[in-house]
């Protein structure tokens, strides 16, 4: 099942009455950035930090969201879903003494979470084109990778990261070995 706009804002919202800052990342943080939504999503991208964590898991257990361990769950980065398929993928950050992010052993970039963008007519705090870009690479990517990566260096004339040059040049119409 696909994740609504709807469903994204309730969570916020949710967040929100507790006092718990969340950063839209992954899919739905890139239509966020654009303002539309470009295609469907079947999770949502969430960014907390690890402080809030316990807060913020209740409220969702709460909604119907159980924990499902999957091959990439780690103490940061965690996947909660309901019985009909909606879907959570939270990521835990920490924020060291100079005020910079970090996750996984991974820094946001100067700004990376000072975006905001909006869902359904709702303004969000979301992870910065910047950080969404570099955040896409370093990994085997998918087809929606390249759709959400490509619309990000359009709207935001940023350039496309090599891994994603190819494709880049097969969806503007040029010939990748001219």
């Amino acid at each position: 099942m696909a994740m609504t706009q709807q469903e994204i804002v309730e969570l916020l919202r949710i967040a929100e009455r507790r006092g718990i800052p969340v950063w839209i990342d992954g899919g739905w943080g890139v239509d966020a950035l654009l303002g539309r939504q470009t295609r469907p999503h079947n999770d949502a991208d969430l960014v907390i930090e690890r402080r809030n964590a316990e807060a913020f898991v209740a409220e969702i257990i709460r909604c119907g969201y159980c924990e499902v361990v999957v091959d990439y769950t780690t103490p940061s980065h965690t996947v909660w879903q309901t019985e009909d398929d909606r879907i959570v993928d939270l990521h835990l950050i920490e924020f060291d003494e100079a005020g910079i992010a970090h996750y996984e052993g991974e820094s946001y970039p100067p700004g990376g979470l000072d975006a905001t963008g909006t869902i359904g007519g709702v303004s969000v705090r979301c992870v910065s084109a910047e950080a969404q870009l570099l955040f896409h690479q370093g990994y085997e990517h998918t087809r929606t990778d390249v759709h959400d990566v490509l619309l990000l260096c359009e709207r935001f004339d940023l350039p496309v990261p090599e891994q994603y040059v190819a494709e880049s040049r097969a969806a503007s119409g040029e010939c990748g070995s001219c």
